[in-house]
């Protein structure tokens, strides 16, 4: 992954009108970037405004304020939007035509000749992993399936930037894992890729960085690789033997201990007091049975960001989601 900024979005502020009750705000001053070839997970429960920004910065609505760009172009621009590939949460599709069909249907759309056509429906196909579905139709396609058949209508132009919708929403866990691995042949061939989940495995196994959006505001942006640093871990010591006196430590409340027959369990937040209370089990001579680093979750992090749960996948979504 490369430093440079490939989506820089300054201010974004959108509302709807609510009715008699006024305009509801959606997005309220958004601001961050993405880097250039990087997966970029976007967190939120229900109505946070994840489908709001996706739909901004496709054009498909109108900011209220705010300024959206790509690789340094305006997103209002037309090379910009000649760079995007986007898979809605809920696509649709012509039922009977097949996978093949549909993906020439879509390739027809960019101007490309009939050999050219051809030879891109047998590359995606083979990419999502439907190459041997490609004579079915579409309402004979499973969920997973017509995910897949998205992932390719969105590939079709070969983008730059991947815009994905909740890929993952209804799909069992194979088909979450596929969904996966493709992202992951995507980045792979140095494209850059957002998409949207409250599935937070899903977006701790694949992305580089993750935004936690709740009520319209960018609470935190958490970098994979450090979101578990030494001041979120708490290490966890477990030793045997007949007794163990840590009354030598000072910072008694920075320990929790359990027993368990002979079996003691030490835990604590604060690194150079579990190497402490590894010299005194040495030194008392009892038998180390384990040292681990128990991390903080991603879920521990956005709840504390937040200051919300994540609704559960098939939750009533809000409107203005």
């Amino acid at each position: 992954m490369t430093d440079s900024i490939a989506i820089d979005i300054k201010g974004l502020t959108k509302s709807f009108s609510n009715g008699w009750l006024g305009k509801k705000q959606v997005l309220n001053d958004l601001n961050f970037q993405i880097l250039d070839n990087e997966v970029f997970g976007y967190l939120g429960g229900n109505g946070a405004g994840k489908t709001t920004t996706f739909k901004l910065m496709l054009g498909l609505i109108r900011p209220d304020k705010g300024e959206i760009s790509f690789w340094g172009c305006s997103a209002k621009d037309r090379i910009s939007r000649a760079m995007i590939g986007y898979l809605p949460e809920q696509p649709y599709f012509y039922a009977y035509l097949t996978g093949a069909e549909a993906l020439d249907f879509y390739a027809s759309l960019f101007d490309m000749t009939g050999t050219e056509r051809k030879k891109k429906v047998g590359y995606l196909l083979d990419l999502v992993g439907l190459t041997h579905a490609g004579d079915t139709q579409l309402r004979k396609f499973s969920r997973g399936m017509l995910q897949r058949i998205g992932i390719a209508q969105a590939l079709v132009n070969d983008p730059k930037l991947l815009i994905l919708d909740e890929p993952m929403s209804g799909l069992d866990p194979m088909g979450r894992k596929a969904m996966r691995d493709i992202i992951l042949s995507c980045r792979d061939q140095g494209k850059t890729i957002i998409f949207s989940s409250h599935i937070i495995s899903d977006v701790e196994m694949i992305c580089d960085r993750a935004g936690i959006l709740a009520n319209g505001e960018l609470k935190n942006i958490i970098t994979m690789d450090d979101a578990i640093s030494s001041k979120d871990s708490t290490w966890e010591i477990s030793c045997q033997g007949a007794s163990l006196d840590l009354s030598g430590i000072k910072e008694q409340g920075a320990i929790k201990q359990v027993v368990r027959g002979n079996r003691h369990i030490i835990s604590t937040g604060k690194k150079d007091i579990a190497d402490r209370v590894m010299t005194e089990i040495n030194r008392q001579g009892l038998g180390l049975v384990s040292f681990s680093t128990a991390r903080k979750s991603i879920e521990e992090i956005y709840i504390q960001s937040a200051g919300q749960e994540i609704l559960p996948a098939g939750s009533q979504q809000d409107k203005y989601s």
